[in-house]
């Protein structure tokens, strides 16, 4: 008797738990291309305003590009260096980049992530993920690097999962801006 009671608790828990896997608690889906852009704001690492994306777009209502990563992440350590020289080399002379460059890092110590994107040379903004509520929970994502490239009304360009290089960053910011300006 006691094991048939086991077994039917064990198999309710089974389908619990492997019903609930890649869902949301509100029951929504991984965004895809063309779908808005998930809102949401981030403690800023190392303090300020808040980062994140309001529903007017990316980057308030200019478009944006998310880099998804981490301290611990081996491909991220590659990544972010070289994209953050690329931001730089485009924010020279006090000048603000067209499309906004917005990075979130999941799961890092504060002080892990404030050495990391300091020891990179990161001067976008970085909100700390610190629970994967973002990452995870609004973009489903469970690896890292990602990039999601926002368009100014808010709606999602592009995905890609894994590195992008300087070069791939520089491709997007000129999809993302609409000819003529």
């Amino acid at each position: 008797m006691f094991l048939v009671i086991g077994l039917i608790a064990a198999a309710a828990l089974a389908i619990g738990l492997f019903t609930q896997v890649g869902t949301k608690a509100s029951g929504g889906s991984r965004p895809q291309v063309g779908d808005p852009a998930p809102t949401f704001s981030l403690p800023r690492l190392g303090g300020g305003a808040a980062v994140g994306v309001p529903t007017n777009g990316g980057g308030n209502g200019h478009p944006a590009v998310l880099l998804f990563f981490a301290s611990w992440c081996g491909p991220c350590q590659a990544e972010i260096p070289a994209l953050g020289a690329a931001y730089r080399r485009q924010s020279t002379a006090g000048r603000t980049p067209p499309v906004a460059l917005i990075g979130v890092d999941g799961s890092d110590p504060t002080r892990n992530a404030l050495a990391f994107v300091h020891r990179s040379g990161v001067s976008f903004p970085v909100g700390a993920d610190s629970a994967f509520s973002v990452t995870q929970g609004l973009f489903f994502f469970t690896g890292l690097p990602e990039a999601v490239m926002v368009r100014a009304d808010g709606t999602i360009a592009g995905i890609t999962y894994g590195a992008i290089t300087p070069a791939q960053l520089s491709s997007w910011d000129r999809r993302l801006i609409p000819s003529g300006t």
